[in-house]
């Protein structure tokens, strides 16, 4: 800008000057006009200067341009992928059985007995013991007898009867040998008897034979 107006100034005074050719020393006259070329020639290598230096500005931020495209299409790469394994979980969470806790059963104390020394009350506990499992103790039955797999293969014990509650899960009674075939997560097992397969809580019976690590 400043070469400019010191162009158009000396423009002006070499015009005015020539317009008085005769009437002033030629020697005045070509001042002014070396001037004018002088000052016309520093604005033009100003201006070249200018535009090539707008080229190499205009090229760095192509290039910064195309460095963030190429980090964006990354990112959406990377996002992508992570946004497919999410999916994946939430499909195979959704295809488990539900799972609800169930405690285990109370153990009964018995308070019968009065005759204690400090008159208090006897605090033993007692296992409860349905009449099922005593016959079964007692006189093992013949449905039983056959579930028994060999002690050779991954297996455990039931401790408790449990009733399954959702599909999928698998039924058994006190003292029936299950079948491993897998272990779900901490919480479940999953094995078979009487030729069912299905889940059942792994607080519910005792391994005998654990599954392979």
């Amino acid at each position: 800008q400043h070469h400019l107006k010191k162009l158009e100034g000396r423009r002006l005074d070499f015009d005015y000057k020539k317009k008085r050719q005769g009437k002033i020393p030629d020697e005045e006259l070509r001042q002014a006009m070396e001037k004018f070329e002088e000052s016309k020639e520093v604005a033009e290598t100003s201006m070249h200067n200018l535009l090539e230096t707008d080229i190499e500005q205009v090229s760095q931020l192509s290039a910064l341009v195309d460095a963030q495209l190429d980090y964006h299409r990354q990112a959406v790469q990377i996002l992508d992928e992570l946004a497919e394994k999410l999916k994946h979980r939430m499909r195979e969470a959704s295809s488990r059985p539900k799972r609800e806790y169930k405690p285990k059963p109370r153990e009964t104390y018995d308070f019968g007995d009065t005759d204690q020394s400090n008159g208090g009350f006897s605090c033993n506990p007692t296992p409860k013991v349905s009449a099922s499992a005593s016959f079964r103790s007692d006189k093992p039955s013949r449905a039983s007898v056959r579930s028994i797999p060999p002690l050779d293969q991954p297996c455990c014990k039931a401790l408790y009867d449990f009733e399954p509650e959702n599909d999928g899960e698998l039924g058994f009674k006190e003292g029936d040998i299950i079948t491993l075939t897998n272990q779900i997560d901490e919480n479940w097992y999953e094995g078979m008897i009487h030729g069912q397969s299905g889940f059942f809580p792994l607080n519910y019976v005792e391994v005998l034979v654990p599954l392979p690590q």
